[in-house]
């Protein structure tokens, strides 16, 4: 950690360094000397007081510093102190010894924190960790945050700040084993912070909105932003055009993101020409036996269940021998509308007439037989 300073042992016969002694001499050697001669009997002097440095250092051992540390900064401080030596301000042993502690305190306060703490905390700490000793004794038990900030005549906040920072000392390793036999490491334990929780509200503020937008328009979401599936994909799936999902996705979005900003969200607005098609008509005619019910346009979630009143109301109050859905003019089937149909092909083999679709066109077949219903080819 620091430069090596090279030691020697003071010759046998020197006895017990009398250090005062030799720094008196040190300083009438180097009176007459020009400065470029004095680097001699200042070694001189080191070597001889090194190991009063050394003896000082091992009183601050077991305290988390590797003792060679400590001693290199004991020598530092000898260095130090015999720079400064002026024999007119008294004895060098109690010069050199409060030179060398200052050192080495200085060097548990800046260097053996693993974090930084500013040195106003760090002074607190050193005061609460000694108002908590004394606490202790005379309470018999631990102090309060109360107690110590009386004691120490320091706010409350402040007290708690150097309790905090004091872990800072010596922090954990997060390679750290958590122990027994398990390989998981304290790292492994820490939470991280959660971004997706800013996200929550509109989470669930969404959830809510897409209740109230219909089939069609939830499971083309659903099938575009979950399922990741593109435009072409989900037109195929429908039986529409890949312009009609792009119109129908951007519609529900603008809606999604008027609703998300509005106290109470505008109603959807379902069906007709503004959903991008044209609007469903229903026309039931007899033709002897047979019942022709004639569908046009887009029939969405609004217009299903009249399909389904239609065909139904046509088994049973005429009992015809046939019931045809003629789709010629049907661009796409969503799912209402397909149910619809279901019921109406259930409530006639039910009654016993014979059920037909009709004249459907290729992309309305697709969906058809997505639901297992079977329709005719269109002319």
């Amino acid at each position: 950690m620091f430069g090596q300073i090279t030691t020697t042992t003071p010759p046998a016969e020197r006895g017990l360094e009398d250090l005062d002694a030799a720094a008196l001499a040190y300083a009438a050697r180097i009176a007459g000397l020009p400065p470029e001669r004095r680097q001699e009997a200042r070694d001189d002097l080191v070597r001889f007081a090194m190991p009063f440095a050394g003896r000082l250092a091992r009183r601050y051992r077991g305290r988390g510093e590797p003792l060679e540390d400590l001693e290199q900064v004991a020598r530092l401080g000898l260095v130090n102190a015999v720079d400064r030596y002026d024999p007119e301000r008294g004895s060098f042993t109690a010069y050199a010894a409060i030179t060398i502690v200052g050192e080495i305190k200085r060097h548990f306060r800046d260097r053996t924190w693993g974090v930084h703490v500013p040195r106003r905390l760090r002074d607190l700490i050193l005061e609460v960790g000694q108002a908590t000793a004394a606490l202790t004794s005379e309470l018999s038990r631990s102090p309060s945050v109360t107690e110590l900030a009386a004691r120490l005549e320091t706010p409350e906040e402040e007290i708690l700040a150097a309790l905090e920072s004091a872990a800072g000392y010596s922090p954990a390793s997060l390679n750290a084993p958590v122990g027994g036999e398990s390989s998981a490491e304290f790292g492994d334990l820490v939470g991280e912070s959660d971004t997706d929780l800013e996200s929550v509200d509109d989470r669930v503020t969404v959830s809510g909105l897409l209740g109230r937008l219909p089939w069609r328009e939830r499971r083309i979401l659903a099938m575009r932003f979950y399922g990741n599936q593109t435009q072409a994909e989900i037109a195929a799936r429908f039986g529409i055009s890949q312009m009609h999902v792009s119109r129908l996705l951007s519609r529900a979005l603008t809606w999604l993101r008027q609703a998300m900003l509005a106290d109470s969200p505008a109603p959807w607005q379902s069906g007709g020409a503004e959903a991008g098609g044209a609007p469903a008509r229903l026309s039931v005619r007899q033709v002897g036996p047979r019942v022709v019910v004639e569908v046009t346009g887009e029939i969405d979630r609004d217009t299903a269940d009249q399909l389904r009143q239609a065909v139904v109301e046509a088994v049973a109050d005429r009992q015809p021998a046939e019931v045809a859905i003629d789709l010629t003019d049907v661009a796409k089937l969503d799912g209402p509308a397909l149910a619809a149909l279901v019921a109406g092909r259930d409530a006639a083999h039910r009654a016993g007439v014979r059920w037909r679709l009709a004249r459907a066109q290729p992309v309305v077949q697709h969906s058809l037989s997505a639901a297992g219903l079977v329709a005719l080819p269109a002319d």
